[in-house]
């Protein structure tokens, strides 16, 4: 079975060819969203050059307000490059980011955290040694008003906020369903629930754009059955727009509004799950990679 034809594992959520679409679909997120020109995010005609090495070449897209969108290609095709260009991790070499109407010029990502942008990664980055609350609370720190001196002696302005901040944390440890590991340090955790602490830290910041990378890797079919809840809950409840890479094709098909295709650095094709997966070079691109 080649990649373009895997089926996603089934999950509550299921895009479907109705006439009217499910509740918590993607066509009906799409509905939902507002007129199509309300982009949060554009790229424009991005390219980033290592020495000699083209990691993108030319590339241009954009990622409208209440979307699910997918960044996919093979190994290699610069899709981790383009997210690292997005949150400030990499500076392109030529082109330009608008992030909310505002061109960000080498933006360092604690700009792009306090801007709106969240970000988790392919390899789980926590605190191995901190619990899963503590875990969590380290997302709500850039929204912290009150000075170190005050937050280290309690007084009661810092103590308020410090509760406002808890009850924030609370809110998304119940939404992920992890109450029972609040106080268990991650680094004892199974990996899946890692990936949905570290999800949850990413949501504690508040985003406007939460850029998942690969949030299903690893994964065994239940776990990637809860991450894609998840993630389609998340992109309703708190109203965050989601950019995410993912190999498994089936599971973008199922989840996004749109998918951009990349290859060698280039884009290749960009629309809906539908159009993308009919794109020949899409097909081309992917015969015979299985991921």
């Amino acid at each position: 079975m080649d990649a373009m034809t895997q089926q996603a594992p089934t999950i509550q959520h299921h895009r479907d060819g109705t006439a009217e679409p499910a509740a918590g679909s993607a066509a009906a997120r799409s509905a939902a969203t507002g007129p199509a020109d309300q982009v949060l995010l554009a790229v424009d005609r991005i390219s980033l050059r290592f020495g000699g090495v083209n990691a993108l070449t030319d590339v241009s897209f954009d990622i409208r307000r209440g979307e699910i969108r997918a960044i996919i290609g093979p190994n290699g095709a610069g899709k981790t490059s383009m997210l690292n260009c997005i949150n400030g991790f990499y500076h392109p070499t030529d082109g330009a980011i608008t992030f909310k109407g505002e061109r960000r010029a080498h933006m360092r990502p604690y700009v792009a955290a306090r801007g709106g942008i969240a970000r988790t990664f392919q390899n789980v980055a926590l605190f191995r040694g901190m619990t899963t609350l503590d875990n969590i609370m380290t997302g709500r720190a850039l929204r912290m008003r009150c000075g170190l001196w005050r937050q280290l002696v309690r007084l009661g302005p810092a103590l308020r906020e410090e509760i406002e901040h808890r009850q924030v944390v609370e809110e998304i440890i119940d939404f992920l369903q992890i109450q029972h590991i609040r106080k268990v340090p991650v680094g004892r955790l199974p990996y899946g629930l890692q990936k949905r602490v570290e999800l949850g830290r990413a949501l504690a910041m508040e985003p406007d754009l939460l850029l998942l990378d690969e949030p299903m890797a690893g994964m065994n079919v239940e776990e990637k059955e809860d991450m894609c809840r998840f993630v389609v809950e998340a992109n309703r409840h708190f109203r965050t727009t989601v950019a995410l890479i993912e190999h498994d094709i089936g599971v973008v098909m199922d989840l996004s509004d749109r998918v951009v295709v990349l290859e060698y650095g280039r884009k290749i094709a960009d629309g809906t799950p539908a159009e993308v997966k009919g794109d020949p070079a899409v097909i081309k691109a992917y015969l015979g990679v299985a991921h």
